[in-house]
C-alpha cells in the first residue's frame, strides 16, 4: 500500500512542546528536513511485492521485461517494477554463467551463500524530493528500511545512482548488499535521473513515472526546462521530435551537488527511522531522536558517478554522518595539483588526474575511427586530413588511434574495448557540455540536440507508449545524439556528413567543437577561442572546476575498488589520481585503500559479451562492503591497497567461479601490493 505522509515534526513540533511546558530539547526531537517535500511510502509483504525485486525475484529479474496491464497507461506500481527491472540489469550481468545466482544475486544471501530461493526482501519505501521551493531541482531521495532493520544495530548504506540513472540505478549494486545486511538504504537520482521531457506535446515525467503536461505537474515534475511557452512552441515547430532531460538540461549542473545529494539521502534516513524506532514525544505527534552517527554505521557506496558522490559526501562531510566509504569505479575528477605522481612499475604516468570532460572528448574524437570497418571508415579519413591521424591505411590509422588514447592516459588493458565504447563517450560528451555549461535545451551546442531517431537517422516521435513507460526505460539520458548541422540537414551522428569535410565522418566538426570548449584552444590549430565559442567554453570550464574533488576525506576508514581495463573512467585519472591527492592532502592520516583488479572493465555486461577479456567486477565491490562493514562494527583492519589479479574464462559458456576471482588479499605478495610513499602512488605491472 502506499501512502503520503503529512510534513509532521521539526519547528512545528517545538513550538508544540513548547506550549506544553515539555523540557525536551531541540535536540531531542527527530527534526524533518526543511528541503523535503511531502513524502510518500510504500509498504511491500516481501511476497507479492518486495524493495529489491518489486516482486520479480531472481528469476524474474533474469526475465524478460514484464508486461503492463495497459501499456497506453501502466499503473505507478508497474513503473516502479520495471524501473527496479531495467536498473538492476542495466549494473549487473545477469548470466548465470557470469555468476548471477552463484556469487550474487537476490538469492546470495549477506554471507555470500547462494540459495534456493528468491530473494524478496520484506519493509518500507519512502520517497520525496529535495528542492529549494523552486521546483527546479526536485532532486529525487529515497529511503528503503529492510523488515530485518535492527535497531540495535543500526546501519545505513548510501546508494546514490551510477550514470545519469533515476532513484533505482543503485538497486543491484550497493543497494541489494545494504538491504541483505538489514541496513536502511539511502538513495538519490542526484538531481539527474529520469525526466524525459518532449517539446512537441510539453510533457514530463512526475515522481512517481506517470506522465503529465508542465502545466499540469507544476512544481511535481522530475525535469521541466525553464522556457515560455511561444518558446517552447517555436522550437517544437523548427525542430520536430526533439526531446530534453534533466542531467544535461536542468541548467543546474548537478554534478557540482552530488556529495550534498548523498548526504542529504542520509539526512533523510535518519528522520525516516527515528519516526519509525525513537520514542514519542509528549505532544503525541514528534518522535525523539534514537538513532545518530554515535550509535549508527553509515557506509557511502555506490558504482561509477554514484561512486564519485559518496567519495565526495565524505569530503563534505562536516556532521560526521558518514562512517566510511566503499567505492567501485567511482568517476571522480581530482583538483590538480603537482604535489602527487602516479607510477605503474618503473614508469610514471604523465597527465594523471585529467577531467571527465577533456578525457570524454578526446576519445569521443578517436573512438569511432578505432571502430570503424573496411568502407566506412569516413571518421578516420577526415581526422588524417587535419592532420589529428597518420597511417596509410585503416588498420595503421586505427592503431595510430589507441597509440594517442594511451598517451593520454588509457591502459593497454583497455584496447580490445576502446571500439565498444564509442557510443557511450559520444553520448557523455554532449551530455556533460550541456551540464557543465547550464546550456538550455534549445541552445543545439556545437551543433548537437536529442530525439529517437530511425533506420536512416531522422528524428522520429516518441508513441504515446513510449512515453508513458519512459520512467522505466530511461538511462537519464534520452534519445540519440542529432547533429543538426550536418550536409543535407540533421541527423543522427553516426549518419551525419560535417560540413568542412563533407564526409560521412560521424559528425566531426561538432565534435572537434566540443572538445575545444574543453581545453579553450581549437581543437584542429590549437589557437585560442575567440567570440561565442570562447564564452561557451569558459562556461563550460567554470562547471568542470565546480565538481572537482579536494581528496580530503577527514581521516574516514575508505575502499576504493576500480577494474584496470575501465575504458569509460580510465584508472589513471580516476582511482589512481584519487590516491594520489589523498596522499598529498591526508598524508599519514590517510584510511583509504586501493584494491585494482585486473580484467575488470565499467560495465560487468561485458563479462558475457568478451568472456576471454573480462570478469565482473561487481564481486568485488561487495567484498569492500563487507570489509568496510567488520572494520566499522568489530574493528577488523581493512586489506592493504592492492592489485588483485584475476583469471578470464575460455568462452561464455564456462561458469565464474572462486578460481576466477580470488579474495581481496589480507597479506598481499609484494609483486601485488599498491604502495604510497609519500605522495607518490607506485602500482605494480
Amino acid at each position: 500500500m502506499t501512502t503520503t505522509i503529512m510534513r509532521t515534526g521539526g519547528l512545528g513540533a517545538l513550538l508544540l512542546l513548547s506550549a506544553c511546558g515539555s523540557s525536551h530539547t531541540a535536540e531531542d526531537l527527530n527534526p524533518l528536513p526543511d528541503y523535503l517535500g511531502a513524502i510518500t511510502r510504500l509498504d511491500v509483504d516481501g511476497k507479492t511485492n518486495d524493495l529489491l525485486t518489486a516482486g520479480l525475484g531472481k528469476t524474474g529479474l533474469a526475465a524478460a521485461v514484464p508486461a503492463y496491464a495497459d501499456p497506453e497507461r501502466p499503473t505507478a506500481l508497474e513503473l516502479r517494477r520495471n524501473a527496479i527491472h531495467a536498473n538492476y540489469r542495466a549494473v549487473l550481468d545477469i548470466a548465470a554463467n557470469s555468476g548471477y545466482g552463484s556469487l550474487y544475486g537476490p538469492n546470495v544471501d549477506a554471507n555470500g551463500v547462494a540459495g534456493s530461493g528468491e530473494g524478496l526482501i520484506a519493509g518500507s519505501e519512502y520517497v520525496a524530493y529535495a528542492d529549494d521551493g523552486t521546483g527546479k531541482k526536485n532532486l529525487t531521495l529515497m529511503v528503503q528500511v529492510p523488515a530485518s532493520f535492527d535497531p540495535e544495530r543500526a546501519c545505513i548504506v548510501t546508494g546514490t545512482s551510477s550514470g545519469s540513472r533515476g532513484i533505482y540505478g543503485a538497486i543491484g549494486s550497493s543497494g541489494e548488499w545494504g538491504l541483505k545486511k538489514g541496513c536502511a538504504v539511502a538513495y538519490a537520482d542526484k538531481g539527474s535521473g529520469t525526466g524525459l521531457y518532449v517539446f512537441d506535446d510539453d510533457s514530463v515525467n512526475l515522481q512517481n513515472g506517470l506522465r503529465a503536461t508542465r502545466t499540469q505537474a507544476g512544481k511535481n515534475a522530475i525535469f521541466a526546462p525553464d522556457l515560455l511557452d511561444a518558446d517552447r512552441a517555436a522550437f517544437a515547430r523548427d525542430y520536430p521530435n526533439r526531446v530534453a532531460f534533466k542531467h544535461a538540461h536542468s541548467q543546474q549542473n548537478p554534478e557540482k551537488d552530488w556529495g550534498r545529494a548523498t548526504l542529504q539521502a542520509v539526512e533523510f534516513a535518519y528522520y525516516v527511522l527515528n519516526e519509525r524506532y525513537g520514542a514519542t514525544a509528549r505532544d503525541g505527534v514528534a518522535h525523539l531522536v534514537r538513532l545518530k552517527p554515535s550509535n549508527t554505521i553509515t557506509i557511502a557506496s555506490s558504482i561509477s558517478n554514484g561512486a564519485g558522490a559518496a567519495l565526495l559526501a565524505a569530503e563534505q562531510d562536516t556532521q560526521g554522518l558518514i562512517s566510511g566509504v566503499a567505492a567501485s569505479e567511482p568517476q571522480i575528477q581530482p583538483q590538480p595539483s603537482t604535489a602527487w605522481s602516479v607510477r605503474q612499475g618503473a614508469v610514471t604516468v604523465n597527465g594523471a588526474g585529467r577531467a571527465l570532460f577533456d578525457y570524454a572528448t578526446y576519445a569521443a574524437l578517436y573512438q569511432p575511427c578505432i571502430a570503424a570497418v573496411a568502407g566506412n571508415a569516413g571518421r578516420c579519413t577526415a581526422l588524417l586530413a587535419k592532420g589529428l591521424l597518420t597511417g596509410a591505411d585503416l588498420a595503421s590509422q586505427q592503431q595510430d588511434a589507441k597509440r594517442r588514447l594511451q598517451a593520454y592516459g588509457w591502459l593497454p588493458d583497455a584496447d580490445p574495448l576502446q571500439a565498444a565504447h564509442a557510443g557511450t563517450n559520444i553520448l557523455v560528451a554532449v551530455t556533460y557540455a550541456y551540464a557543465y555549461g547550464r546550456f538550455a535545451a534549445t541552445d543545439k551546442v556545437c551543433g548537437f540536440s536529442f530525439a529517437q531517431t530511425d533506420a536512416l537517422g531522422n528524428a522520429v516521435a516518441y508513441t504515446s507508449a513510449q512515453k508513458a513507460a519512459s520512467f522505466a526505460t530511461q538511462n537519464g539520458i534520452l534519445g540519440n545524439v542529432i547533429y543538426e548541422n550536418a550536409v543535407g540537414g540533421a541527423r543522427l551522428y553516426t549518419a551525419a556528413v560535417s560540413p568542412s569535410s563533407n564526409l560521412p565522418d560521424q559528425a566531426l566538426d561538432g565534435f572537434l567543437c566540443l572538445r575545444s570548449l574543453a581545453t579553450g584552444n581549437d581543437a584542429v590549430t590549437g589557437a585560442a577561442l575567440t567570440g561565442g565559442l570562447a564564452a561557451q567554453s569558459a562556461r563550460v570550464r567554470e562547471g568542470m572546476a565546480q565538481v572537482r574533488a579536494s581528496g580530503k576525506l577527514n581521516g574516514k576508514p575508505a575502499m576504493i575498488v576500480h577494474g584496470r581495463s575501465d575504458t569509460l573512467i580510465p584508472v589513471n585519472h580516476a582511482s589512481r589520481a584519487y590516491v594520489g591527492l589523498n596522499a598529498a592532502v591526508e598524508g599519514a592520516n590517510s584510511k583509504l585503500r586501493y584494491i585494482e583488479v585486473t580484467n575488470a572493465n565499467h560495465f560487468d555486461s561485458f563479462s558475457s559479451a568478451l568472456p576471454t577479456l573480462i570478469v565482473p567486477l561487481h564481486v568485488y565491490l561487495n567484498r569492500a562492503l563487507d570489509a568496510m562493514y567488520a572494520h566499522l562494527r568489530s574493528n577488523q583492519p581493512l586489506p592493504p591497497s592492492q592489485v588483485v589479479r584475476t583469471v578470464t574464462r575460455p568462452d561464455a559458456s564456462t561458469p565464474v567461479t572462486s578460481v576466477n576471482l580470488p579474495l581481496i588479499a589480507p597479506a598481499p605478495a609484494p609483486a601485488n601490493t599498491i604502495t604510497v610513499a609519500g605522495a607518490v602512488v607506485t602500482i605494480p605491472d
